[in-house]
C-alpha cells in the first residue's frame, strides 16, 4: 500500500496545472504579438512614408499608386530633400533641370528652378514624369521605371535593338538601370505589403 501512495505522489508532482498551461500559452501569444509589432515598426522605419501628404496629393492627381511613388523616392533620394546627384538630378525624386523644364513646358507653366528642392514641387514633377512614362509604355511598369532612370530614348533604343518586348523580357545593358529597376520594384512590393 505504501508503494501505491508514493506512485500517486510522483504522478501529482509531474502533473502540470491548467493555470501554468494557460500562463504559458498567454506568454507565447504576447511574445508573438510583440515580434509582429517589432516587425511592423522595423518595416515602417525601413520603408517610411515621409511627405505622405505631398505624395498622396500628386499621385492622386496623376492616377499613380502612392506606394510606387514612395518606392521611387526611397530609391532615388532616401527621402533627403536637398540631395543632388553627380549628373545634376535634384531633390526627392531626382529631377534633372532639363527634364523639369520639359515637364513645365508640357504642363503650360514656367519652370521655377528655385523651387526644385521643395518637396511638393519636386514630387509633383516626379509624379507627372512617372505618369507620362507609364502612359507612354502602355502601363509596362518595368519599362516606365527603367525610363525614369535612364531616359525614354535609351529604353526605346534597347527595345528597338532587341526587336521589341516588355519590361519583363528586356535585357537592360546598363547595370545601374537594371539595379535601379530591381530596387524600385522590390520597394514597391514592400510598400504594398506594408499597406496590406
Amino acid at each position: 500500500m505504501a508503494k501505491t501512495a508514493k506512485s500517486k505522489k510522483k504522478t501529482n508532482k509531474n502533473r502540470v496545472s491548467p493555470l501554468a498551461v494557460l500562463i504559458s500559452a498567454a506568454a507565447v501569444i504576447l511574445l508573438a504579438a510583440g515580434i509582429a509589432s517589432v516587425s511592423k515598426i522595423g518595416a515602417k522605419l525601413t520603408y517610411p512614408r515621409h511627405f505622405e501628404h505631398e505624395v498622396l496629393t500628386s499621385s492622386g492627381e496623376y492616377g499613380l499608386d502612392p506606394d510606387l511613388v514612395f518606392a521611387v523616392i526611397r530609391t532615388e533620394s532616401s527621402f533627403e530633400t536637398d540631395v543632388v546627384s553627380r549628373s545634376g538630378a535634384m531633390g526627392l525624386m531626382q529631377i534633372m533641370p532639363v527634364t523639369a523644364e520639359w515637364i513645365a513646358w508640357r504642363r503650360g507653366f514656367s519652370y521655377d528652378s528655385s523651387r526644385i528642392l521643395e518637396p511638393a514641387y519636386n514630387i509633383d514633377m516626379g509624379c507627372y514624369l512617372l505618369s507620362y512614362l507609364l502612359e507612354y509604355y502602355e502601363n509596362d511598369l518595368e519599362l516606365a521605371v527603367a525610363a525614369y532612370n535612364a531616359g525614354a530614348g535609351n529604353v526605346d533604343s534597347w527595345l528597338e535593338s532587341s526587336g521589341g518586348g516588355t519590361g519583363k523580357t528586356l535585357e537592360i545593358p546598363f547595370n545601374e538601370t537594371r539595379n535601379y529597376v530591381h530596387k524600385v520594384l522590390e520597394s514597391y512590393e514592400k510598400y504594398r505589403q506594408q499597406r496590406g
